[in-house]
């Protein structure tokens, strides 16, 4: 990298100490919501949160922030509980200690700023991928006309290229077209934040890559904030503006790093992100070995 240019990352420790131009930013633990210093406001604040089940610590003093209009992955070993803290974020799950904010808000007074994406899309059969689009917000917002319920289905289905394809039902759909349904559904209530929870990992390896493209590409045309699980190193690599690495059970948060290689990214021909991906692997090996898997 040429001198005095800035590094395509940055890792997070609890007190930094001021760096020089071209130079990493270190914070461990605690997440920044700011980008090159300047603040923004969090969208999603996780402090010291823990939560068991019986007698089993899945989260034990997690720690970190999302700015709004961020993309952030939440990365780390199966089982170490990625998804459970998407799902307390979401308020499908309030079995936790510490403190969390959505929007400002608990979790439960927040619901209606959210959409969530699952690994499944989870479209109802014998409805169209219109239907489909319509049927979120006929559930959220009651008040809007069909008629404007339609025309933001029809709008949402073209922002995720699926404008020749409103009429057909799910069966007929690839697997990648059904994930773009279920993409256009959570647009469709116009949240403020999105929660994909592993939306690409039963994809096939072109349609995953094809797909990637695609959320980066609706994430820039929408400004929303996205929260994104995977234990996918090069996903998050390729798509997140700050990754969150995840320790295995009980889990607590290794490292931080925020992204600043440009889009479009290619993970395997950048030596900066190369770095980045050695050293997460580094570090998950070690949680991996001594984890539990779900």
């Amino acid at each position: 990298m040429p001198k005095g240019s800035p590094p395509a990352w940055r890792t997070d420790v609890s007190q930094p100490e001021p760096s020089s131009p071209g130079s990493a930013t270190l914070r461990r633990g605690v997440g920044s919501a700011a980008a090159n210093g300047a603040a923004r406001p969090p969208a999603v604040v996780f402090e010291d949160v823990y939560t068991r089940f019986s007698t089993d610590t899945v989260l034990d003093g997690v720690s970190f922030e999302v700015g709004a209009g961020e993309f952030v992955c939440l990365l780390g070993p199966s089982g170490c509980g990625k998804s459970t803290t998407l799902r307390i974020a979401g308020n499908l799950l309030t079995n936790y200690e510490g403190s969390v904010r959505v929007q400002g808000l608990q979790p439960a007074d927040a619901w209606p700023k959210l959409a969530y994406v699952f690994q499944s899309p989870r479209l109802v059969p014998w409805r169209t991928a219109l239907s489909n689009v319509m049927l979120g917000m006929e559930l959220r917002h009651t008040s809007l006309s069909k008629k404007d319920i339609r025309a933001r289905a029809l709008e949402k289905l073209a922002v995720v290229g699926l404008q020749n394809d409103v009429d057909k039902y799910p069966a007929i759909l690839s697997g990648g077209e059904r994930q773009r349904v279920s993409i256009a559904r959570a647009l469709a209530v116009e949240p403020e934040i999105i929660l994909m929870d592993e939306p690409l990992s039963a994809l096939d390896a072109m349609t995953k890559g094809q797909l990637r493209d695609e959320i980066v590409r609706i994430w820039h045309q929408t400004g929303k904030t996205i929260v994104f699980v995977t234990h996918d190193v090069d996903e998050a690599l390729h798509l997140a503006d700050k990754l969150v690495v995840f320790s295995s059970k009980p889990t607590s948060i290794l490292e931080q790093f925020e992204l600043t290689a440009p889009r479009p990214r290619r993970v395997e021909s950048d030596p900066e992100l190369q770095g980045i991906k050695r050293r997460i692997l580094d570090q998950l090996g070690v949680a991996v070995a001594g984890g539990e898997d779900e």
